[in-house]
C-alpha cells in the first residue's frame, strides 16, 4: 500500500514537471514562407522557351506558312494525303498535344504553390479548353502578352547564363582541388603557387558573378510567381491557338481576330469549326459533335496513326534511315562495294524484298545503254525529290523529341505531317523498290563502264607493247644489217 502511494506520488510530480517544461518552452511551429525555385529554374527556362516556341508557330507568318507550304510538300501530297483539311486537322492537333504535354510539366509546379487558384491550374486549364470559360481571367491581351514575352525572354536568357557560369565555376572549383591535392603530394615551384593562387581567386570572381546573376534570374524568384507567369502564357497561348483554328467556344475578346491567319487556314468559310476528317480516319480539332470527349483526349484521337501508315507499323525512322542510305548510294554508284549492297539489301523488310524480286525478274544482266542509265537517273531524282524531305524530316522530328532533347527548344519547326509518320506504307514501299531498281541498273552500268574502261585501257597497253617489241626488234634487225656490211 505505502509502495503504491509513493508511486503516485512520482508519476504526480513528473506530469507536473513535463506540464512546467511545456509551459515554458512551447515547440515552435515550422513557419511557411516562400521557397524558391532553385535548381529547377533550368527547368522552367526550358518551358517558356517551348512556349514562346509554341506562341511563334501561331502567329499569322507561321500560319500561313503552314497552309502554303508545309502541307504543300509534294511528298505529303503523294503518300500522306492531298485532303488540306485532314492536313489542317492534323496540324491544329499536334500543336494541341504539345500544349497537353506542356500542361503537364506546368500542373506539377503549381502544386508547389502556395495560390490556392494557381494550385487548380490543371483542372481550370482544362476547363478552358473544353468550354472557353476563363474564370481568372488569365488571357493576355496581345499588348499584354507581347510585353509579357520580352519580360520572359529576359528571364529566359539571364538563366540560360547562370547555367553557363555554374558550369564554369563547377570546372574551375574542381581545378582547385586537383591543384591543391598535387601541392600536398608534390613539390611545387613558385610558378605552381602563383597558378594556383589565381584559380583560388578566380573561383571567388566566379562565386560573386553567380551569386549576382541568381538574383536576376528564375533562381530567386518563388513558385507562385513563376507559375503565374507559366499559366497566364499557357492560357492565353490556348486561346491563340483556337482562334487561328477556329476552334468553338467563341473567340476571346482579349485577343483580336486574325483574318489574314483566318482567311489562310479557312479560305471559304465564314463560321469555321476545323472538323477534319480523311478516309477511314475521322476526327475533330474542335468540340463540335464530339460528344462528351475532352478537347485534348480528342486531338490525341486524331494523331493515332491508320493501320495502313508507316507510323501504326512502327517503321517510320526505319524507313527514314533506308532512304537516305538509298540516296547516299544513289549519288556515288561507283563507289559502292559488295559489303555496302549486302548491308543494303539486309536492312529491307520482307515486304520491300518481295516486292523488289518481282520488279527484277526478267531483268537482263547486261546494263550498257547509257541512254536507259540516264532515263533510271532522272527518274531516281524525281522520286528523292519529293521523298527525301520526308525522310529527313522524320529523323529531325525523332531527334527533337529524344530524351536529352526534350529541355530544348525545337528549332526545325518540323511537324508530324511532314514526316513518314502518317505516309501511306503501300505508297512509300513503292517508291523505295522503285529507287532500289534504278540504283541496281546505275550500280551494273557502273560497274560494267568501269570493267569496259579497264580492259580498254589493257588493250591499249598491250598495243603499244606490242608496238614497243616491233620497234625493238626492226631497230635490231638494222643494227646487224649494218654491221654485216662493215
Amino acid at each position: 500500500m505505502a509502495l503504491e502511494t509513493w508511486l503516485i506520488k512520482v508519476k504526480t510530480a513528473i506530469t507536473h514537471s513535463l506540464d512546467s517544461v511545456k509551459t515554458s518552452n512551447p515547440i515552435p511551429r515550422p513557419s511557411r514562407r516562400k521557397s524558391n525555385v532553385g535548381v529547377l529554374s533550368f527547368e522552367v527556362a526550358g518551358l517558356l522557351s517551348k512556349l514562346f516556341h509554341l506562341w511563334h508557330s501561331l502567329s499569322d507568318q507561321s500560319i500561313i506558312r503552314l497552309r502554303n507550304e508545309s502541307i504543300s510538300l509534294e511528298g505529303v501530297r503523294k503518300i500522306v494525303s492531298d485532303d488540306e483539311s485532314f492536313l489542317l486537322g492534323l496540324a491544329c492537333a499536334e500543336m494541341a498535344e504539345n500544349l497537353r504535354i506542356l500542361a503537364k510539366s506546368v500542373s506539377r509546379f503549381s502544386k508547389l504553390c502556395e495560390d490556392p487558384q494557381l494550385r487548380r491550374f490543371d483542372r481550370l486549364f482544362n476547363d478552358f479548353a473544353n468550354s472557353g470559360h476563363d474564370v481568372q481571367g488569365w488571357v493576355l491581351s496581345g499588348k499584354a502578352m507581347e510585353a509579357k514575352t520580352k519580360k520572359m525572354d529576359k528571364y529566359v536568357t539571364v538563366t540560360a547564363t547562370l547555367h553557363k557560369q555554374m558550369e564554369e565555376l563547377t570546372a574551375t572549383e574542381i581545378a582547385v582541388k586537383k591543384s591543391v591535392q598535387y601541392h600536398l603530394e608534390n613539390e611545387v615551384t613558385p610558378s605552381m603557387e602563383k597558378r594556383l593562387a589565381e584559380l583560388r581567386q578566380k573561383a571567388v570572381l566566379q562565386k560573386q558573378e553567380v551569386k549576382f546573376i541568381k538574383e536576376r534570374s528564375l533562381w530567386n524568384k518563388s513558385f507562385d510567381f513563376v507559375v503565374s507567369m507559366l499559366v497566364r502564357f499557357m492560357f492565353t497561348v490556348l486561346a491563340r491557338h483556337k482562334l487561328v483554328f477556329g476552334i468553338g467556344n467563341g473567340y476571346p475578346t482579349s485577343l483580336p481576330r486574325s483574318l489574314s491567319a483566318s482567311a489562310t487556314v479557312h479560305p471559304t468559310d465564314q463560321n469555321p469549326t476545323c472538323n477534319f476528317v480523311s478516309g477511314p480516319l475521322k476526327s475533330s480539332c474542335s468540340m463540335k459533335d464530339s460528344g462528351n470527349i475532352e478537347f485534348f483526349e480528342s486531338n490525341s484521337r486524331l494523331l493515332k496513326p491508320p493501320p495502313t501508315t508507316l507510323g501504326a507499323a512502327a517503321l517510320g525512322i526505319h524507313y527514314a534511315n533506308l532512304i537516305i542510305v538509298i540516296e547516299k548510294m544513289i549519288k556515288s554508284p561507283q563507289l559502292i562495294g559488295i559489303d555496302a549492297r549486302d548491308d543494303l539489301y539486309g536492312m529491307l523488310p520482307r515486304s520491300i524484298r518481295v516486292s523488289l524480286k518481282d520488279r527484277l525478274k526478267g531483268v537482263e544482266l547486261s546494263a550498257s545503254d547509257p541512254i536507259l542509265a540516264g532515263v533510271w537517273r532522272q527518274a531516281m531524282s524525281k522520286i528523292l525529290g519529293w521523298l527525301s524531305p520526308l525522310a529527313h524530316n522524320m529523323i529531325k522530328w525523332q531527334n527533337e523529341r529524344s530524351f536529352e532533347q526534350q529541355n530544348l527548344v525545337s528549332k526545325n519547326n518540323v511537324l508530324l505531317l511532314q514526316t513518314l509518320y502518317f505516309a501511306n506504307k503501300q505508297k512509300a514501299e513503292a517508291a523505295i523498290a522503285e529507287l532500289l531498281v534504278g540504283l541496281n541498273y546505275i550500280w551494273r552500268f557502273e560497274r560494267e563502264m568501269t570493267v569496259k574502261a579497264v580492259l580498254a585501257q589493257t588493250d591499249r597497253d598491250y598495243a603499244i607493247y606490242q608496238n614497243s617489241l616491233l620497234k625493238n626488234s626492226e631497230d635490231n634487225s638494222c643494227k646487224e644489217k649494218s654491221s654485216s656490211l662493215s
